[in-house]
C-alpha cells in the first residue's frame, strides 16, 4: 500500500476527519481492530510520535500493564511494528498511526533508535533465506482474499435478489440497500466494491431515466464480481486491473522510466471528506501518458504540487493493471523549466479508439487522457463540441464540464481558431483539462482548464 498524502505542517488535536478513518482502516483485519484503530487515530494518545516523509510514522502508546508499545509502520509494504500483544497484523496501534499519517498529523521527525533499526531492517527484508517475513504477508493475502471473495459472493446475490424484486423498489426512501451492502464490502475489505456500491444509490437520485442507468451499472458491477470470482483464468494485466479494482491496494512494481515529463493538468476533486488530487504527466522521449495521485483533508495544501506547464526530469514507475496510467513519482533531477511544446495529439476519431482500445483491458474505465490537435470548440445543441478543423468530426463536450469556467475559458482562447486540448475521453464525451493556442513560437502556454 502506498500512501500519498497532503503536505504542510498543521497538526490536528483530535481525531482525523471519518472519511479518511474509514479509508486507511480498509486492511484492518476484524471489526474490533478497526475501532481500535479509529481510537488510537488521535495524537492524545501517542508521545514520541513522529514520520519520516509520507510514507513511514512511529510512535509509543502506554500498554494495559504498563509497559508501553513501541509502534512504527512502513505503508510501502506494508509493514508493521508494534509491541502489543495482538494476534492479527495490523493492530490497532499500527492503524492509528496509520490514521495519523494519511491526515499528515504528525511531525517529520529523525526516527528513534528502534524505529530506526527497524527500517533499516526494512530495506534488507528481500534478501534471500529472509522467509518468515513473506509467510506472514503470503498468509495475511490468503485471509484478504478469501474475506474479499466471501464479500463477492455475498454481492452476487443481493444484485440478484434486486432484479428479481425489481428496479422500482430500489427508488423507494426507505430502500436501505445501498449502504448496508457497502457496509458488508467494507466488512469483507473489499472497498473498491463498497465505492461502486454506493455510486448506485446516486444513480438513482440522479434523475428521469435512472432505471436505465442503475441496470448498466449493476452489469458493471455483476462484471467486476464475475471477474474476481474468475480471476485464477484471466489474463495478468486484466487480473492485476480486477485487483486494484476491488480495492486491492498495489505497490509500483514496474521499471522506473526517466524523462523529461510535461504536467498537462492538475484537479482535485472532493470525495467525502478527503480530497483527490489527479496530475496527468507527459513523457517527451517514452511518449507515455502518467498518472499521479495524492489524498488529503480539505483545506490543507497536498504534497503533490506541480504547475500545469512546466517539465520535470524525473523518474516515474507505474503500478500494475488500470492500462499502466497510474504511477509513482520518484527522483528528481534539476529544476522544472517552462514546457515550449504542447504534447504529440491526434484526432477527435483517434481520441474515441484509444477510449475502445483501453476498455478492452479495463471495462470499468470511465475516461482516457487523449490530446486532441487542432479542434475548434463551437455551440451544439444545449451544449458543447470539439470539431476537427481539417475533417470536420466533432466530439462532444462531456456534461461535467459543461458548467465549469474552464470552458468559457477554452471559447476565449481559442476565438474561432484551432487549439490544442487534452483532456479525458470517456462514454459521456470529451472533459477539457488544458489547452494550448499556437503562438509566434509554434505554441503559447499551456492555460489550465480545471
Amino acid at each position: 500500500m502506498v500512501l500519498s498524502h497532503g503536505g504542510g505542517s498543521g497538526r490536528s488535536t483530535g481525531p482525523v476527519e471519518r472519511r479518511t478513518v474509514e479509508r486507511v482502516l480498509e486492511p484492518a483485519p476484524d471489526v474490533a481492530s478497526r475501532s481500535a484503530g479509529r481510537a488510537f487515530g488521535s495524537e492524545r494518545a501517542w508521545t514520541e510520535a513522529g514520520r519520516g516523509g509520507p510514507d513511514v510514522a512511529w510512535g509509543i502508546c502506554p500498554g494495559d500493564g504498563g509497559a508501553p508499545y513501541r509502534t512504527a509502520v512502513d505503508a510501502r509494504g506494508p509493514a508493521y511494528l508494534c509491541g502489543c500483544s495482538a494476534g492479527e497484523s495490523p493492530c490497532g496501534h499500527a492503524l492509528g498511526l496509520l490514521v495519523l499519517l494519511s491526515a499528515d498529523a504528525l511531525a517529520p521527525a529523525e526516527p528513534p533508535p528502534w524505529a530506526a533499526r527497524w527500517l533499516a531492517d526494512r530495506r534488507g527484508r528481500t534478501v534471500p533465506g529472509d522467509s518468515a517475513g513473506r509467510t506472514a504477508a503470503a498468509r495475511r493475502a490468503d485471509r484478504r482474499t478469501e474475506r474479499v471473495t466471501g464479500g463477492a459472493q455475498e454481492l452476487e446475490q443481493r444484485l440478484a435478489d434486486l432484479l428479481r424484486g425489481g428496479l422500482a423498489a430500489a427508488d423507494r426512501p426507505e430502500h436501505g440497500l445501498w449502504e448496508e451492502t457497502a457496509a458488508r464490502m467494507v466488512d469483507a475489505q473489499a472497498p473498491g466494491l463498497a465505492h461502486r456500491v454506493r455510486e448506485l444509490g446516486s444513480v438513482v437520485a440522479s434523475g428521469p431515466g435512472w432505471p436505465v442507468r442503475l441496470l448498466e451499472e449493476c452489469a458493471l458491477l455483476h462484471l467486476l464480481d464475475s471477474a474476481w470470482l474468475g480471476l485464477d483464468r484471466l489474463p495478468g494485466p486484466l487480473a492485476a486491473t480486477v485487483r486494484t479494482r476491488v480495492g486491492l491496494t498495489a505497490t509500483s512494481g514496474g521499471q522506473a522510466v526517466r524523462d523529461r515529463w510535461t504536467v498537462l493538468a492538475r484537479y482535485d476533486t472532493p470525495d467525502g471528506r478527503i480530497v483527490t488530487r489527479r496530475i496527468w504527466l507527459h513523457g517527451a522521449e517514452s511518449g507515455r501518458t502518467a498518472l499521479l495521485l495524492s489524498y488529503g483533508a480539505p483545506g490543507r495544501a497536498l504534497t503533490l504540487d506541480l504547475p500545469v506547464g512546466t517539465v520535470i526530469d524525473a523518474e516515474v514507475t507505474p503500478y500494475p493493471g488500470g492500462g499502466g496510467l497510474r504511477a509513482e513519482l520518484g527522483a528528481r533531477f534539476g529544476e522544472p523549466v517552462a514546457a515550449t511544446a504542447p504534447p504529440p495529439g491526434g484526432t477527435t476519431a483517434d481520441a474515441v479508439a484509444a477510449y475502445g482500445h483501453a476498455l478492452r483491458d479495463d471495462p470499468w474505465l470511465d475516461s482516457w487522457p487523449v490530446t486532441l490537435r487542432d479542434v475548434i470548440p463551437a455551440p451544439s445543441g444545449d451544449g458543447w463540441q470539439l470539431v476537427g478543423a481539417a475533417d470536420g468530426s466533432a466530439l462532444p463536450v462531456a456534461p461535467t464540464a459543461l458548467s465549469r469556467p474552464g470552458l468559457w475559458k477554452l471559447v476565449a482562447l481559442s476565438g474561432g481558431s484551432p487549439l490544442t486540448v487534452f483532456g479525458e475521453c470517456g462514454h459521456l464525451g470529451f472533459d477539457p483539462l488544458a489547452a494550448w493556442r499556437p503562438g509566434a513560437g509554434g505554441a503559447g502556454a499551456a492555460v489550465a482548464l480545471a
